[in-house]
């Protein structure tokens, strides 16, 4: 599994898990199998990934107590946590036995919610033991974590801030005749000296590679005059994530009709941000920024959806994006990133992290969204 662990607080574990349940009630679901993942870092504060070894946490709807089935050799790091004394019996198997079997014994199987990145390896040996009627556990499991609660918004605080300390820094290492590649090197480097545990992406995209919203690095060398979208981001300790997106221009201001262009880009980012609050739709919120770009006739050029939900995965729920019509509540959190994106000529950009307050909105990036020239 790989596994590491955070402290527990006690208090947060069960009130996750009893919403879990309550969750899953309303889906109709009698049990839910957590693997290692995002949500299971989020339920009990263990983090790792899959392997050809079982682990999981099963949450029985109907109250009984939760099941964590570990394979010995892991446990021995996890011990520690205490999670019997939270009530959680905990259930492990060396090599030889059938942990899908252990996993399952005493829960009722009529159906069963299966984490969504769970394995193949694993759902279709569950399924072989008795849980035969699977569906996705992501529909409960969001209901939880969109919504973030007090410990969650000051760790996405923290990361904002910290993203924000690098981009503050850019200047230091962007400049005409240095690599994208070796920018980027600058930059990872400085996102875990600002307190991540890792860099998790880079996108150092200059001239036209700028039109390619998903461009990390080359060794393309950037030239005088041209607009470099940074794009960065990674895990706190806690696991919490940062990511935030500035242009900048190369050693001189750009020609006037891209500085029209992208000052046009920064209202829709505003208007966007802007019409973030309670009650109003992921959609609109995406339809606020094309709006303004529509009206310049730029719209042609935003290529993907206005946001992203963020948390302890750097993509979740709630996207903000047409036709997604989920009303905004307080502590969700997502970025607001519209960007334009002209093919084999350049790019522009301007990602924020912002956070639905009881009735606005808070940013949690705060960096100047001016094209700044380095």
């Amino acid at each position: 599994m790989g596994t590491s662990s955070a402290a527990l607080d006690a208090v947060l574990v069960r009130k996750r898990l009893t919403r879990l349940r309550e969750a899953a009630g309303h889906a109709g679901a009698s049990a839910t199998v957590v693997t290692p993942g995002s949500d299971l870092r989020y339920l009990l504060g263990v983090a790792g990934s899959s392997f050809e070894r079982l682990t999981c946490l099963v949450v029985p709807t109907d109250g009984g107590a939760p099941v964590f089935v570990s394979p010995a050799l892991e446990y021995a790091g996890l011990a520690g946590l205490g999670l019997e004394a939270l009530g959680i019996e905990v259930r492990t198997w060396v090599d030889g036995d059938d942990p899908y079997a252990l996993a399952l014994a005493g829960t009722a199987l009529d159906r069963v919610a299966v984490s969504d990145l769970t394995p193949a390896l694993h759902a279709f040996r569950l399924r072989e033991a008795g849980a035969a009627h699977q569906v996705l556990a992501g529909p409960i499991l969001r209901e939880l974590r969109m919504r973030k609660d007090r410990a969650e918004l000051e760790q996405l605080r923290l990361a904002g801030a910290a993203i924000d300390r690098v981009h503050a820094r850019v200047a230091e290492w962007l400049r005409p005749g240095r690599t994208e590649a070796e920018v980027g090197a600058d930059i990872a480097a400085a996102i875990v000296e600002e307190g991540h545990a890792t860099a998790d992406f880079v996108i150092v995209a200059s001239g036209p590679n700028a039109a390619s919203p998903h461009h990390s690095l080359s060794d393309r060398v950037i030239e005088r005059g041209e607009l470099v979208v940074v794009d960065i981001g990674g895990p706190l300790p806690s696991g919490y994530n940062s990511d935030s997106t500035r242009t900048y221009a190369a050693g001189l201001a750009p020609a006037r009709d891209v500085a029209t262009a992208y000052a046009t880009l920064q209202a829709a980012q505003e208007a966007a941000v802007e019409a973030v609050r309670p009650g109003v739709t992921c959609e609109a919120v995406d339809e606020a920024a094309r709006a303004v770009l529509r009206d310049a006739g730029l719209d042609g050029f935003f290529i993907h959806r206005t946001g992203h939900g963020i948390g302890l995965d750097v993509h979740e729920e709630p996207y903000v994006v047409a036709r997604n019509d989920l009303p905004l509540e307080p502590g969700m959190t997502f970025s607001v990133e519209p960007g334009v994106y002209v093919p084999g000529e350049w790019g522009a950009r301007i990602e924020d992290i912002v956070a639905v307050t009881d009735s606005a909105v808070e940013r949690l990036n705060n960096r100047p969204r001016d094209l700044i020239v380095v």
